[in-house]
């Protein structure tokens, strides 16, 4: 078997493309190679801090694995991989009474379901009162988040479009450049993606653009006012595209199980997006991306068991590794940043909190509960439990075990 499937079954997980075999054995061996050795450690172990923790609840519903999540202002949204999605009235909504009493740690009860293509929902993003769903069917769907008088539980899905939208496709497919080879007898326009769209990320001017990357090798770029594709960026990789994130200043970074990030850039005056910077330190696929909240950094996670921080090069157009966090014992599946804490879930069935003082780096507390794998994350700041010394954050996990459990974390305030 090849080094290509084999990334593509450990980003998947558990699931599997029509074209890739369902062989598990060669993701233990990977999980198990070691971490980079080349590059240095960042971890401060002499900090004995632990941070008072605990999972508040655990939010039961999904029938399979948690493969996708996104937080509104009110709303938790999950995917999982029979291609539901769900909302729930999320932790600090619960009323007091909701918490005490639940049922042995689990609220069971969800907002609203709606089932949508075949496969996986692998990744969700909320603007505005739209949230965009990718699917392992190779599609992208819009759907419109009403709610009366405000209330979560009275909210309604309401699909506007599937994308590529038909108008596109009708209006490329005339124009016979627009047409690509997709297969040896097979071909498409441009618009389409052909395999699993795997995540997708907005563009940070209040999302007038969505960016989607693909099993296919390609990045789109899609218009969120009519959900017109803008651009293709076609073979932006080897192998399957895992993670995308975007910069305020309109960066484009994208991970694959080339064992590479690239970054993408569309000059001003430029009518699409070019490289200018290929990142080449880990040694298997990368599965998941995340910028720091003030953009100088990025994360990067790997079947390596390592997550890499890269750090900006001044008034350069380029980035440079600067360490490794290492902690986990499998593969890291999922990253998420909130506030100065980065936050980490691995196929070793464990999250790992991390906080960065300069280029010294303390993981605070390893959250353990889970039964599976960690497939996703989202956190945000409890200002509602924050104080002037201390910062409490709720961290939403989503596994293979079918669960999301809610944590929360007070840290000593900055």
């Amino acid at each position: 078997m090849n080094q290509s499937i084999m990334e593509y079954q450990i980003s998947y997980y558990g699931g599997s493309s029509s074209s890739h075999t369902n062989n598990l054995q060669p993701m233990l061996s990977l999980s198990s190679q070691r971490s980079l050795a080349s590059i240095p450690s960042l971890n401060n172990n002499s900090q004995s801090h632990d941070p008072h923790h605990h999972c508040l609840t655990i939010l039961k519903g999904h029938n399979s694995y948690i493969s996708s999540l996104t937080f509104s202002d009110k709303i938790l949204f999950t995917g999982s991989s029979d291609r539901e999605i769900k909302s729930w009235n999320p932790i600090p909504y619960y009323s007091e009474l909701d918490l005490q009493n639940k049922n042995a740690g689990s609220i069971s009860s969800t907002i609203n379901t709606v089932l949508a293509g075949k496969g996986a929902v692998k990744s969700l993003v909320f603007q505005s009162d739209k949230l965009f769903s990718a699917h392992q069917d190779h599609k992208i769907r819009v759907w419109k988040i009403s709610s009366i008088n405000d209330e979560p539980e009275h909210q309604k899905y309401t699909r506007l479009a599937t994308l590529p939208t038909l108008g596109d496709r009708a209006l490329k497919m005339l124009i016979p450049k627009n047409h690509v080879q997709i297969r040896r007898h097979k071909k498409c326009t441009w618009v389409h993606h052909v395999d699993t769209v795997s995540a997708l990320a907005l563009s940070k001017d209040g999302g007038t653009l969505l960016y989607s990357v693909s099993w296919d090798k390609t990045i789109k770029i899609w218009r969120t006012s009519d959900f017109t594709c803008l651009e293709s960026v076609n073979n932006a990789h080897d192998d399957a595209i895992n993670a995308v994130v975007v910069s305020y200043d309109g960066r484009v970074y994208t991970g694959s199980a080339d064992n590479t990030i690239k970054v993408w850039e569309k000059c001003q005056g430029e009518k699409k997006h070019s490289l200018i910077d290929t990142l080449e330190k880990h040694n298997s696929g990368i599965n998941a991306l995340a910028l720091s909240s003030d953009e100088s950094l990025l994360y990067s996670g790997a079947c390596d068991r390592s997550i890499l921080v890269w750090e900006k090069v001044e008034d350069e157009r380029k980035m440079v590794v600067v360490g490794a966090l290492r902690g986990h014992k499998k593969s890291i599946l999922c990253l998420c940043v909130v506030s100065d804490l980065v936050c980490s879930g691995s196929a070793d069935k464990t999250i790992r909190i991390w906080r960065g003082f300069g280029r010294e780096y303390s993981c605070l507390v390893v959250l353990e509960g889970h039964m599976g794998p960690i497939k996703c994350l989202t956190a945000i700041v409890d200002h509602s439990n924050s104080s002037e010394s201390e910062a409490s954050f709720l961290v939403y996990s989503g596994s293979l075990d079918c669960d999301i459990r809610v944590w929360q974390i007070f840290v000593p305030a900055v």
